[in-house]
Order: C-alpha cells, then sequence, then structure tokens
C-alpha cells in the first residue's frame, strides 16, 4: 500500500513541477515579447501620432 501511495505522490510531483517549468517558459516568452512589441511602438511614436 505504501509503494502505490509514493509513487502516486512522486507522478503528481514530477508533473507539478512539469507544468511548472511551462508555465515560466511560457510566462518568460510572453514577456519578452510585449517589451519587444513596446519598443516597436515606442520607435515609431512620431509616425503613429501623425
Amino acid at each position: 500500500m505504501n509503494e502505490k501511495l509514493y509513487k502516486a505522490i512522486n507522478a503528481t510531483a514530477i508533473s507539478s513541477l512539469v507544468l511548472g517549468i511551462c508555465i515560466l517558459a511560457a510566462g518568460t516568452a510572453a514577456g519578452v515579447l510585449l517589451v519587444v512589441n513596446g519598443a516597436r511602438l515606442l520607435k515609431h511614436k512620431s509616425v503613429i501620432l501623425l
């Protein structure tokens, strides 16, 4: 019984860790894209305001 519980908890912990890493990577990528797009808008500010 204890071995089944250990395996279930271990599998849950591994999947949670993998999910957390994926969410962290997606958040970082989204942040970088937002900064790049914001910089592009600031670069073309004079064209946009015309």
